[in-house]
């Protein structure tokens, strides 16, 4: 150890020593200093940070969000049956319509044939027994056709009848969306009427901790999974949960207050308190 840091025990290094030397327990923060009330207030920060985190993640995992896309699922495939439901139903409107219309020509003949016979006037023998042929030829015609009609009629009304269940069902589950989706907006609202609380609170704690330890917190909270700073509690990290060993909590004790150390475990700051055990 060099004699301008006569209080660093053996395994410290000075604050002057190249950034990323990396100790056997500690990790010193190269050039960084940090009043103790300032590294306390790290712990405030990382709460807000912290809850900001658990907001978000609610905000994301809303039990309305597989709710509302399982129902939207529900939704389009019933959607897609009531159109094919409607363009059936449309399909046999036509074809009923150029049924009927084929009925009515074939009854149109017929009739104008049973008038002539029913005259008499002009016609031959031969053509007399002709038109009887013909009329009872198209009596059959149209009996078929009228068939033909009661089928589509049939297959119609039974489109009809899907339409209508379909467009209730479409509704039904619809509302249900609606419902779901107040629910989730309502939720929505409450988590960021609190977020921007949050946040607020946030700014004023940041902007009472120096530049340079917010910088530095801010690094390792992006790298470390949100946290940027643990207390020292009882001994233990409360970012990796691991207790220090002898070595460790010797190093920590001869570290002066100021000094910004981190667990060599999980890199982040550790923050001393009167319950830290040293």
């Amino acid at each position: 150890m060099g004699s301008a840091h006569p209080h660093l025990p053996h395994g410290h290094r000075p604050l002057d020593r190249p950034r990323g030397v990396v100790h056997r327990h500690l990790i010193w923060s190269p050039q960084l200093n940090a009043a103790p009330a300032d590294q306390i207030r790290l712990l405030d920060l990382q709460a807000l940070d912290t809850r900001l985190g658990q907001l978000a993640h609610k905000r994301k995992s809303l039990p309305e969000h597989a709710e509302i896309a399982s129902l939207e699922a529900d939704l389009t495939q019933h959607r897609d049956l009531l159109v094919a439901a409607q363009t059936e139903e449309s399909d046999t409107a036509r074809e009923q319509t150029k049924a009927e219309q084929d009925v009515d020509q074939v009854r149109q003949r017929a009739a104008r044939d049973q008038q002539r016979l029913d005259t008499g006037v002009g016609i031959s023998a031969k053509d007399l027994e002709n038109l009887q042929r013909e009329i009872a030829s198209l009596a059959k015609r149209q009996g078929d056709l009228e068939d033909v009609v009661l089928e589509v009629m049939e297959r119609r009304e039974s489109a009809q009848e899907r339409v209508t269940e379909l467009t209730a069902r479409v509704g039904s589950v619809q509302a249900k969306v609606d419902d779901a989706v107040a629910r989730r907006d309502a939720a929505f609202a409450e988590i960021d009427t609190e977020a921007v609380s949050v946040a607020k609170e946030r700014e004023i704690v940041a902007g009472s901790v120096p530049e340079n330890l917010i910088k530095l917190y801010d690094k390792i909270r992006v790298k470390e999974g949100g946290v940027g700073a643990a207390r020292l509690s009882h001994r233990r990290c409360e970012g990796c949960r691991l207790e220090l060993d002898i070595t460790g909590l010797n190093e920590v004790r001869a570290a002066a207050p100021e000094e910004v150390v981190r667990c060599e475990n999980c890199t982040r700051i550790l923050v001393r308190t009167s319950e830290s055990g040293l």
